[in-house]
C-alpha cells in the first residue's frame, strides 16, 4: 500500500487530484494538506511514499516545503505541480531534488505515469536500503571490550575520509570485517567493494588480476580483461594478505596510488581510476621490509591509518557475546531454535587457547550446537570443543 500526500491550496484541484489517484488504484492511501505548513506537520509525523506538491501556496510555498523535507527525509520523492508562470521555478526544483514536475491543468496520463514511476523508484530505494542492512548484518562487529570499542571508534572516525587503511592482526581475527565496516560507513558505500586475496593468487597472475590484461599479453590471454582496480572504480579495493604480493605487483600498486592510473598487462595505455585502497596482513611488514620482500614506500602509502585487530585470547571478555551471536546466527541458517550455553560451558570456552581466533570459535559453537543437547553444558564442551 502506497501512502501519498497531496499538497494544494486550491480545494477544487485538490479534490480532482485525490479523485484521479483513488480511481487509478484503490490501494493508494491518500492524505491532503491545504498549505505548506500543514504539509510539513504531516511529513514530520508520518512516513509517505510520495508527495505531490503545488508550488504557489500561501504561508509556505512548494519550493520551501521541498527544501525543508529533504533535510529530514532526503529519500522522499516529490512531484511538483506548476502553473504556467511557475514553469521555470518547477524546472529549478529538480536541482533541489524533486523527482518531476507537472504543469496545470495536469494531463491525466502524464500524472499517473509520473506517480507510478516515482512510487516504483521509491520502492527500489527502500528495497536497496533493506538489502544493505541485511548485508551489513553479515559484518556485525560483536563485543564491548575496550579493544573492540577502540577499533569501532577508529572506524567511525576514519570511514568518512579518503584515508588509506592498513589492518593488521593474526588470521581469523576479523580483519575482513573491519574493512567491510569502513566501506559500509564511507561515502563510497553505494559503489562496489572488491576483494583480492593476494595469497590465493599465483605470483605470475597477480598483476593480471589487479590491473587486467589485453588480448595476447600472455598465452592464455584470449581476450581483453579488466582488472580489480577497474572493477572497484569509485568504490573500495580490499587487498587482503598484501604481505604476500610480488615485488613487481607492488611497484604497479604504488604507481596506481601515486597517480590514480593503471595500465593493463601488455598495454602502454593509461586508465584513470578512483579507488580507495584498504589493505590487510597477518605479517610483520617492518620485518618484510628489512628482508627486502616488501617495499617501504608502498608501506608508507598504504599505512596512513593503522588498525591492529587483537587476537581472541586478548579479548576474552567478548567470548560470551560472540557465543550468543553465533548461536543465533547458526539457528537462523539452520531454521531451528537457538541453543543456550550454560554459564559453566561459557566459562570453560573463555579459558581455551584460541589459536584460530574468532573463526575457530565460530566452528566450535557450530559443532557444539550440532552434537550437543538443548542446553550446552561443560561436559559437552570438554567432549566436543577441541577436536
Amino acid at each position: 500500500m502506497s501512502k501519498i500526500l497531496v499538497v494544494e491550496d486550491e480545494a477544487a484541484i485538490r479534490r480532482v487530484l485525490i479523485k484521479i489517484l483513488s480511481e487509478e488504484n484503490d490501494s493508494y492511501q491518500l492524505n491532503e494538506a491545504e498549505d505548506g505548513l500543514g504539509a510539513m506537520d504531516l511529513i514530520k509525523k508520518e512516513d509517505f511514499d510520495l508527495v505531490i506538491c503545488d508550488i504557489k501556496m500561501p504561508k509556505m510555498d512548494g519550493v520551501e516545503v521541498l527544501q525543508a523535507s529533504k533535510k529530514i527525509k532526503p529519500e522522499l520523492p516529490f512531484v511538483m505541480i506548476s502553473g504556467h508562470g511557475d514553469l521555470e521555478t518547477a524546472v529549478n526544483t529538480m536541482r533541489y531534488g524533486a523527482y518531476d514536475y507537472i504543469s496545470k491543468p495536469p494531463d491525466l496520463n502524464r500524472l499517473l505515469n509520473t506517480v507510478r514511476n516515482a512510487l516504483d523508484r521509491n520502492a527500489l530505494v527502500s528495497e536497496n536500503k533493506r538489502l544493505k542492512k541485511k548485508v551489513s548484518k553479515n559484518y556485525e562487529m560483536i563485543g564491548d571490550s575496550s579493544e573492540i570499542s577502540f577499533i569501532i571508534d577508529m572506524i567511525e572516525k576514519v570511514a568518512p575520509t579518503e584515508a588509506r587503511v592498513m589492518i593488521t592482526g593474526p588470521n581469523g581475527t576479523g580483519k575482513e570485517l573491519v574493512a567491510h565496516w569502513i566501506h559500509e560507513k564511507s561515502e563510497r558505500s553505494n559503489k562496489p567493494m572488491i576483494e583480492v586475496n593476494c595469497a590465493a593468487i599465483p605470483s605470475e597472475l597477480i598483476e593480471s588480476e589487479l590491473f587486467g590484461h589485453i588480448k595476447g599479453a600472455f598465452t592464455s590471454a584470449v581476450k581483453d580483461r579488466a582488472g580489480k582496480f577497474e572493477a572497484a572504480n569509485g568504490g573500495t579495493l580490499f587487498l587482503d594478505e598484501i604481505g604476500d604480493m610480488s615485488l613487481s605487483a607492488q611497484a604497479k600498486v604504488l604507481r596506481a596510488l601515486q597517480e590514480n592510473k593503471i595500465s593493463r598487462v601488455g598495454s602502454d595505455k593509461d586508465i584513470s581510476v578512483n579507488v580507495r585502497v584498504i589493505a590487510a596482513t597477518n605479517k610483520d611488514l617492518k620485518k618484510e621490509i628489512a628482508a627486502g620482500t616488501f617495499r617501504e614506500d608502498l608501506y608508507h602509502r598504504l599505512a596512513v591509518i593503522l588498525i591492529d585487530v587483537p587476537s581472541l585470547n586478548d579479548r576474552r571478555d567478548d567470548i560470551p557475546l560472540l557465543i550468543e551471536h553465533f548461536a543465533k546466527k547458526i539457528a537462523e541458517e539452520q531454521g531451528s531454535i537457538p541453543k543456550v550455553f550454560n554459564d559453566k560451558a561459557v566459562s570453560l570456552l573463555q579459558e581455551y587457547d584460541w589459536t584460530g581466533n574468532i573463526r575457530e570459535l565460530r566452528n566450535v559453537v557450530e559443532r557444539l550446537i550440532i552434537l550437543g543437547g538443548a542446553e550446552i553444558n561443560e561436559q559437552e564442551v570438554k567432549l566436543f570443543a577441541k577436536k
